[in-house]
């Protein structure tokens, strides 16, 4: 439960709550009325997806090693995140609905996908001597600013490493207008925010002459 709020906004986080619990009942009974289950969300195809990862290089691709997406335990599991507004402290989850696999593991599947378009992807464990990235997710949620608008928000850190230095180092964040304010909307935010990252990334990596390292 969230803590009580002055006295001037208790309706408005009541409303706020009223509609998250009403949404989420709604996506629950919609295949099975009466019958509440567990929702599984991942982040989508990559088909038809722009990107924007390192460019390819003239001849043989550049070598990237993606290592595994590090995350806090809240992002370590498969609950879907919201919180109530972006000054809250406090954050909740989904009852019956769930990612597949925890974000931090989507995120990896989804940055090896989308840069090995442009690079040959390497997972870390092997000798292979390249670039390696390091990814830490620091924020994956769905944030209320209001009882009907929100945003999917993704908010990591990369880290470009090669011969033991790191050679650069950079925040990114993204964030995605939710088209409705329930768990459907906030996986489809945040699945367009992930695609935002990766972008930006992508761009990020290209700046740092990725292309040319060895």
């Amino acid at each position: 439960m969230h803590p009580a709020a002055p006295t001037g906004r208790v309706w408005p986080r009541l409303a706020w709550l009223a509609a998250l619990a009403c949404g989420t009942l709604l996506a629950a009974c919609a295949g099975n009325p009466g019958v509440l289950t567990d929702i599984r969300y991942d982040l989508g195809s990559q088909a038809g997806r722009s990107e924007q990862a390192v460019p390819a290089a003239t001849g043989a691709k550049p070598v990237l090693k993606v290592l595994a997406v590090v995350a806090p335990p809240p992002l370590d599991n498969d609950g879907i995140l919201y919180r109530m507004d972006a000054d809250s402290q406090r954050t909740a989850r989904y009852a019956n609905s769930r990612w597949t696999m925890s974000p931090a593991r989507l995120l990896t599947l989804r940055l090896r996908a989308s840069l090995g378009a442009h690079a040959t992807v390497l997972s870390g464990a092997d000798s292979v001597q390249a670039p390696m990235l390091m990814v830490e997710l620091d924020q994956f949620e769905q944030v209320f600013d209001s009882a009907t608008t929100s945003s999917g928000v993704l908010t990591a850190r990369a880290t470009l490493i090669q011969g033991g230095k790191v050679i650069g180092q950079r925040v990114f964040v993204a964030r995605v207008p939710a088209a409705s304010p329930d768990a459907a909307g906030g996986v489809r935010a945040l699945a367009a925010a992930a695609d935002d990252f990766t972008g930006q990334l992508g761009a990020w990596l290209s700046a740092q002459q990725l292309a040319g390292a060895q």
